[in-house]
């Protein structure tokens, strides 16, 4: 019944994106034109790169509230780097080992330490921006230095018509998929999801696992915050303090992933992000404030997690022992 409810679920969110794209299509002038088709494409790119990797974590009954700060400061970093005349791609690794480490960090404090991941990662996130911003990047906006075509490539590129960060994205989702599906590592982290206590009980390393986790998450944060400088040239690390992280928590619960953990799949984030990147993309055409577009935000991903309980309902009993 739960599967059959949640097949429905992803379904109908698919239908939902593409009635609305059809309407504003049909109603706004400006929303087929190439511009902003393009910038919608771009948009969904990166939110969703950030929904797989949000939802790996979640799978396993976790959440990272520092995915946009690590995506901003690291990239940030890397880029500061640049422009102080650091080879690209020293600078690049560089940036992807300050998120990589601050991914792991949060995931000892959640497995090792056991302090809630909600918790873990919030004052992680703090802590990323705060230092990042006065003791690596030092500014609110870095650009891209003029000699970064290659880097630059990556956000305006295309491949046989299709923008190369869209394709990005579908190889993020391919090797989620294969990673979650495929391999022993990832049916392990819907086991730890579904159920911490057997799943350790039956010889999995959980702890270990679950730091996995989190720096799955910090790698796909760089990897976001890649695209992001690719295809604008530039990171604004206030980003870590503005609603994305909600927007990002947003499509991948909205499509299907449940908070409750241990269920999910890719394609759950990918028709969530289909459907939130084209409600906002029309907001914003429709010249909505900012303020009423987060308000439309906090009604859709309220409604997706009361959804979510009714779909996947635990209580103390299923959270010890396992789904009935």
């Amino acid at each position: 019944m739960t599967s059959r409810l949640k097949f429905e679920r992803e379904t109908i969110v698919l239908g939902l994106a593409v009635l609305l794209f059809a309407a504003f299509a049909f109603l706004l002038t400006g929303f087929l034109t190439t511009g902003n088709l393009l910038n919608l494409v771009r948009n969904v790119s990166v939110l969703g790169i950030l929904g797989i990797g949000m939802a790996i974590v979640i799978i396993g009954r976790g959440i990272d509230l520092a995915m946009v700060s690590n995506m901003a400061i690291s990239i940030a970093w890397a880029v500061k780097l640049m422009e102080q005349g650091t080879p690209m791609q020293l600078a690049l690794a560089c940036g992807l080992g300050f998120a990589l480490v601050m991914a792991t960090i949060s995931g000892v404090l959640v497995a090792y330490i056991e302090v809630p991941a909600l918790f873990a990662t919030l004052a992680m996130g703090i802590f990323i921006y705060g230092f990042g911003h006065y003791a690596l990047v030092g500014a609110d906006l870095v650009h891209l230095p003029p000699d970064s075509d290659a880097i630059a490539y990556f956000g305006s590129g295309r491949i046989v018509g299709i923008p190369i960060s869209v394709l990005f994205f579908v190889a993020v989702c391919f090797a989620a998929s294969l990673f979650l599906n495929r391999t022993r590592l990832g049916r392990f982290i819907y086991a730890i999801g579904d159920n911490y206590l057997t799943a350790r009980i039956t010889g999995i390393a959980a702890r270990p696992l679950i730091v996995l986790q989190y720096v799955i998450s910090g790698l796909v944060s760089f990897a976001a915050g890649f695209i992001t400088v690719a295809t604008v040239t530039s990171i604004d690390t206030r980003i870590a303090n503005s609603t994305m992280i909600y927007d990002v928590i947003l499509v991948a619960v909205l499509g299907g992933v449940g908070l409750s953990g241990g269920k999910g799949k890719v394609s759950n984030v990918v028709v969530g992000t289909l459907l939130v990147g084209i409600l906002f993309n029309g907001l914003t055409i429709m010249d909505m404030p900012y303020t009423f577009q987060n308000i439309v935000k906090a009604v859709i991903l309220l409604v997706a997690i009361v959804i979510d309980g009714i779909v996947n309902p635990r209580d103390e009993q299923t959270g010890q022992q396992g789904d009935i």
